[in-house]
């Protein structure tokens, strides 16, 4: 749980650097500034070089969350109490991290180029969702063959819910990339697309999105479905709707700082409910004794 809500958390601690303009407050790396690897002040670099650090030394914490995942999933597995199986998966959100810092330089070394941006998001979406994965397959316990408790069709509308918000995600940093909060106050590179444009297709993916969930939801009901998968549909369909109203609110008042940190927050928390949403659908029992 630790390392889920630090994978979270880094997303919205990235988006404050991004919206305090401070992505360049380290204009190097792996130093902070030439010659230094903690922040030198200067009266042009200002508060931004400190919040750009701050950013960076928050990662040595994501990383201590996710080596202790492991170090915890590894003991399960030694003691016989978790499969085996599981030990890629508790590795996952180091690699990640380790990943992660790699594309942050990167992105730093190209003056905040909106594709590496939008690369490092995207990435700590994929880990979102490994760790939330994590912890709930380490919740089930059993280890045997994953056996579906719902009939096929909401299994598919599901599947189809977790590609379009992949979609809504790729689009969401597109209308980021095109936007006015680049990172960078002096320089900022743009991808040159037209935001309203831009906009109204992230907005037609979550509408997508929004009518696949109620589809799936009324799917379960009918099909008198477990509870759980019912609840975590409702679940989902609540992050989808405060998002796309959120969403509506920062584009009719012009993309305010705090508005869009909360959206930030609400992307990553729907990646949480809909990945809890997805392995709902199917149960683990003990496999049978060899």
């Amino acid at each position: 749980m630790a390392n889920l809500v630090a994978q979270v958390g880094i997303v919205v601690t990235g988006g404050a650097v991004r919206l305090t303009a401070s992505g360049l407050g380290c204009p190097t790396w792996p130093e902070c500034s030439v010659g230094s690897y903690t922040p030198v002040y200067t009266p042009e670099m200002g508060v931004h070089a400190a919040i750009e650090f701050g950013n960076r030394l928050l990662t040595g914490v994501v990383t201590l969350t996710a080596l202790a995942a492991l170090a915890a999933v590894s003991r399960l597995v030694l003691t016989g109490r978790r499969p085996a199986g599981l030990l890629p998966l508790a590795a996952a959100p180091l690699v990640g991290v380790v990943l992660q810092a790699l594309i942050g330089g990167i992105t730093v070394l190209t003056r905040l180029h909106p594709a590496t941006v939008a690369t490092h998001f995207l990435v700590s979406m994929a880990l979102v969702a490994a760790s939330t994965v994590l912890l709930l397959r380490v919740r089930e316990g059993a280890d045997g063959p994953p056996l579906p408790l719902v009939p096929r069709a909401p299994r598919v509308v599901a599947r189809s819910a977790g590609v379009v918000l992949g979609a809504v995600l790729v689009l969401g940093t597109v209308v980021t990339g095109s936007g006015p909060h680049s990172g960078d106050a002096e320089h900022p590179v743009r991808l040159g697309f037209d935001t309203e444009v831009v906009s109204r297709l992230h907005a037609d993916a979550v509408v997508l999105l929004l009518a696949l969930v109620v589809v799936l939801a009324v799917l379960l009901r009918r099909a008198g479905a477990p509870r759980r998968p019912r609840r975590r549909t409702a679940a989902l369909l609540v992050v989808l709707l405060a998002q796309g109203a959120l969403g509506w609110v920062q584009y009719a008042t012009g993309l305010p700082e705090v508005l869009v940190a909360g959206h930030m927050l609400g992307a990553a928390l729907g990646v949480v409910a809909t990945t809890a949403l997805l392995l709902s659908l199917r149960e683990r029992r003990p496999s049978a004794p060899a």
